[in-house]
Formats: structure tokens, sequence, C-alpha cells
């Protein structure tokens, strides 16, 4: 951005050693209150659902595609929520600039998870039972990414914002604050939360398919069996 090159040349360091700081360097950094970073993640719980057939299911998820079929899915979305404050505005009209303590608070959490285990597989049955496992892996796998993304974006946010002021041309401080949050972090949690699909994949491996294909003495294969004529 430019205003980011153009406070570049502003607070530029000179020299073997550090330039001292300028009068509103002082003012901002020594005057201003300390910059807040918040972070906090929810889960509301998950539904389960055993009205919709395998073959829905194998639908929504593309897998017939792969000669797969889906007995159970877990479904939902990583989201996130902002909110941003600047407090005091100092202004410098010498320069031109203003600074703000950034107050930066994100809410991450998930859409409401849903569980699906086919209809063709009744509650309280082996098989009812083995594939709802394998859903409850899912979901802690969902669980433990929500619990690794916050803490990554914890950390990035403290790193970014943690007791410095944010510099921009007077007028225009909580405006960049607000695009950068909107255009910067938005893509790097989405980024974070789509991490979290190497473990699901590795849930749903061969040797996963092939232990519920053979469970319960062989009753998920006899009912899709069944279903298949």
């Amino acid at each position: 951005m430019k205003w980011l090159i153009a406070l570049c040349s502003l607070f530029a360091v000179t020299g073997v050693q550090a330039a001292e700081r300028t009068p509103f360097q002082i003012r901002c950094e020594d005057t201003i209150a300390k910059s807040i970073s918040v972070l906090s993640a929810k889960q509301d719980g998950y539904t389960i659902n055993n009205q919709l057939p395998y073959r829905a299911l194998t639908a929504r998820t593309g897998s017939m595609n792969r000669n797969m079929e889906t007995l159970g899915l877990t479904v939902t979305q990583g989201l996130h929520k902002a909110r941003v404050d600047s407090g005091p505005v100092l202004q410098d009209p010498a320069s031109g600039y203003e600074c703000i303590a950034p107050k930066v608070q994100i809410e991450l959490y998930y859409s409401p998870v849903r569980v699906y285990v086919g209809n063709e597989f009744a509650p309280g049955t082996c098989a009812y039972k083995e594939i709802l496992a394998h859903e409850m892996r899912h979901l802690k796998a969902h669980m433990d990414n929500l619990e690794r993304v916050q803490n990554v974006v914890r950390e990035a946010l403290n790193k970014r914002f943690g007791g410095q002021p944010l510099y921009a041309p007077s007028g225009t401080a909580l405006s960049a604050l607000q695009h950068e949050v909107n255009s910067n972090w938005f893509n790097f949690i989405r980024d974070e939360f789509e991490k979290g699909k190497v473990e699901q994949e590795k849930i749903d491996s061969p040797e996963e398919y092939a232990r519920l294909g053979k469970a319960c003495n062989g009753e998920i294969a006899a009912i899709l069996a069944r279903r298949r004529r």
C-alpha cells in the first residue's frame, strides 16, 4: 500500500545505529493506549441426522464420481467475525500522519455442525454405532483444528498489533485497519481453516473403509449389498 511506503520513508532508520524517535513517535508509542488483540472461539455443539439414505449422502460429497459410497457425513464450515476500533487518535500536522492503537477482536467458530448417518443403518445397531464413531472422529478433528487455528491467529495478531501503534495519513488509520483485517486477515484465517482438510482425509483412509466393510460381522456390507439390488 502507498501509505506504508510513505511511512517507511517518514520513519526511516539511517546509519549504523537506529535514529532517535521523532517527537510524534514518542507521543504515539509512550502515551497512546496499548494495542489490544482479542481472539475468541466458540462452538455450539452438533446435531445428528438419520433421515437421508446413503445414496443422498454419496451424491452430496461427489463420491459417486470416485466409485465410493458415503455412509456417514459431518458437515460444517469454518467462519469468522471481526470488529475493529481505534480508541484515541493522535495527529501530527507537520507530517500529515496520525496514529491509533489498533483494537482488533476476532471470533472464530464453525457453522452449525450436522452429523449424518445413512437411514439404512438404524440407531442402536452395531452398524450405526460404527459409522457414528467414524463421524465422531471427523468431528474431533474439526474441533482440534479450531483450537489450532485459534492459536495460530492469536500469535499472528499479537505479533502484528501487540503494543504498537498504527500509523497512517491523517483521517485514514481506522479505515486502513479495517481494510487490512478484511483483505489480509480473513484470507489468512480461511487458509488456516483449510489446512484441517489434511487430517480429515487421513480419517477416510482406504484402511478405514476396509475395516468398516468387515465391521459388525459384515453387517454394513450386507446392508449395502441388499440396497444395491
